[in-house]
């Protein structure tokens, strides 16, 4: 009987498939997808369930699905044909949407290997149902089902071959269900795009001049992401009397009332709005030029792979000490943590730093040096080689086949 090869990727973002065989996807998800097809010894396949209506994510892309390295079926996860897509699999790797509490067992009855991929720990959940719900009775509700999903996880993951934890909270949380749980972080920053040398330490001698520190914030202006405690940063800093910048780029539903907060403060000479820009072309650069300190208010512990990519500039971050950033810190001396929703004590956290250039120095040498450890190609690298593990195909396995 010929062995198994195929690699089945379930993943939670969902595809806008055209009438004219075109889709839309980000362009993330592609770059992954076409590293399995570059390292994977075997064909590579994805169910992604449909939507009508394109999310807006900043690097969405429209592709011919003829035209794609792998197979792609855009289909809903409960679709009776899902059984037969996968009968071939090897691996299958999925997350923790509840229409795939279901997969782990099923892919142990039909013999492949289920990984589960993490993201959210329930801690995580709950605050950003916290964040987005206002209605008392709304907010209990999602919070019971959350907790009840939680159930279904613990499940699945003890079921599963493997698990691969993007982040050390849901690590921290399954590794004790799992001996096969492989922690990693999600990051979009290649190897070439880490900060070079020569330009890190000019800028280090720029800021150990004493200029007025230039502070950062990128990402989507939402609540779960903090940025309506921007200004009230800002406020608290201009109180303490320390000059400085803050740049603010990304773009959502928070834009308007954060210009609105920003000229109610007079805070225009310190705070600029920079709209969404380019990852790789115009924001790397711009954080590893012009950038000494990065400002991170995440009121939850989402694993933003902000945080990897933007020590991949040598750039310390200061951030709320949620699940996900104050893990990071357990695992390197990169930035500093102030308590969640503390905006004040945010500020005081910016200006203790300020105050103490030389460790600010120190904090973005250490930054590049972990974000080198950490960059995309050894991160999919070591991924690939637990998903080839728990299926047990082996580097040997693989030649044999070749």
């Amino acid at each position: 009987m010929k062995e198994r090869r195929t690699l089945v990727v379930l993943p939670s973002l969902k595809a806008v498939a055209l009438d004219d065989g075109r889709v839309v996807l980000t362009e993330k998800f592609l770059e992954g997808m076409r590293q399995y097809a570059e390292r994977w010894d075997g064909p590579i396949a994805a169910v992604i369930e449909p939507v009508a209506t394109a999310s807006n994510n900043l690097d969405n892309v429209i592709v011919p699905k003829a035209a794609l390295p792998f197979e792609l079926a855009v289909a809903p996860f409960d679709d009776p044909r899902l059984p037969g897509m996968l009968s071939q699999a090897a691996v299958v790797l999925g997350g923790t949407d509840y229409r795939l509490n279901h997969m782990a067992a099923w892919c142990r009855k039909a013999g492949a290997a289920y990984v589960v991929n993490t993201e959210y720990s329930l801690t995580t959940r709950l605050q950003i149902v916290a964040t987005e719900t206002a209605n008392p009775l709304r907010r209990w509700r999602r919070g019971v089902w959350e907790r009840s999903q939680e159930r279904c996880n613990r499940r699945s993951v003890a079921l599963a071959a493997g698990v691969q934890c993007n982040g050390v909270p849901t690590y921290a949380a399954y590794r004790d269900l799992n001996q096969n749980t492989h922690l990693y972080f999600d990051t979009r920053t290649s190897t070439d795009m880490l900060i070079e040398e020569t330009p890190l330490h000019n800028r280090l001698a720029e800021l150990l001049r004493g200029n007025p520190i230039r502070l950062a914030f990128s990402g989507r202006l939402i609540a779960m992401k903090g940025v309506d405690h921007l200004p009230k940063l800002a406020v608290e800093l201009r109180r303490l009397g320390m000059p400085f910048t803050l740049s603010i780029y990304g773009g959502g539903d928070l834009d308007e009332k954060l210009r609105i907060e920003i000229a109610s403060h007079d805070l225009w000479g310190s705070i600029r709005m920079q709209g969404s820009v380019h990852f790789k072309t115009q924001l790397m650069p711009t954080l590893q030029d012009e950038v000494d300190l990065f400002v991170c208010p995440h009121r939850q512990g989402d694993p933003s792979c902000t945080y990897l990519e933007t020590l991949a500039c040598g750039v310390p971050i200061v951030g709320y000490d949620n699940e996900a950033w104050a893990g990071l810190l357990q695992l390197a001396d990169v930035g500093r943590s102030a308590p969640l929703n503390d905006p004040v004590a945010l500020a005081r956290t910016v200006a203790g730093l300020n105050a103490d250039r030389e460790l600010l120095a120190k904090l973005s040498l250490r930054a590049r040096e972990f974000a080198e450890q950490h960059t995309f190609e050894p991160t999919f690298e070591r991924r690939i080689e637990h998903l080839r593990q728990c299926a047990g195909l082996t580097n040997e396995t693989a030649l044999a086949a070749t």
